[in-house]
């Protein structure tokens, strides 16, 4: 929506604390800062999205069950244009302040926040754990200038796990063999988490 207000910090407080291309597994070095109240704050998606100086903070859930990693297309229905026909392993989206009108947000609030996110757009009918294990960036193109990505592992007890919202599409588990066999084909933060998975998995401890 246009007057939509997302979550956001300052470029420049992502720089002191040590930018980086990629994935980065240092968590605490980041996410206490980012989410401390007085750090981040809710701002218009539509100027965020041309301001540099901003990073808007985005959850971005893997969901994992016995090996296999949920994938999905974006569909015309995608709220980011740039991402449409992109194939994608990662849940998620803006953080906005929904009917409270928020100022900014700490931990717990953030927490609550990615759990509806991920139920707006996922059925999820399992038991599943939740670990924050990376931080993603990726400088090199225009949406991800303005993007910082926080990665989530949900480990879920069975593979019930169906798609919600129309702007996903062609959505199933696959092999990691079979995810980089479509690699190409995936948005730029899935081929970083893609690369690192081995890692993001020990990560969030899944067997």
């Amino acid at each position: 929506m246009p007057d939509e207000n997302i979550l956001v910090v300052r470029r420049e407080l992502f720089d002191r604390l040590g930018s980086f291309q990629g994935l980065s597994f240092e968590v605490e070095r980041y996410l206490p800062a980012f989410l401390a109240r007085e750090n981040n704050f809710f701002t218009p998606r539509a100027a965020a999205e041309t301001n540099p100086a901003l990073k808007q903070i985005i959850p971005y859930v893997l969901l994992v069950h016995a090996g296999r990693v949920f994938h999905y297309v974006r569909g015309k229905k995608s709220g980011e244009q740039r991402l449409v026909a992109k194939g994608s392993i990662g849940i998620g989206g803006h953080m906005n302040d929904g009917d409270e009108h928020l100022f900014a947000l700490d931990r717990d609030a953030y927490n609550e926040a990615v759990q509806r996110e991920v139920a707006e757009e996922v059925r999820i009918e399992t038991a599943y754990s939740n670990r924050v294990v990376a931080l993603i960036n990726d400088d090199s193109t225009e949406v991800g200038r303005v993007h910082l990505g926080v990665v989530h592992v949900f480990e879920l007890d069975s593979d019930a796990a169906r798609k919600r919202e129309a702007q996903i599409t062609e959505a199933g588990f696959l092999s990691p063999e079979e995810l980089r066999a479509r690699r190409d084909a995936l948005e730029t933060w899935s081929q970083f988490c893609l690369d690192g998975l081995d890692r993001l998995l020990a990560t969030a401890g899944v067997k």
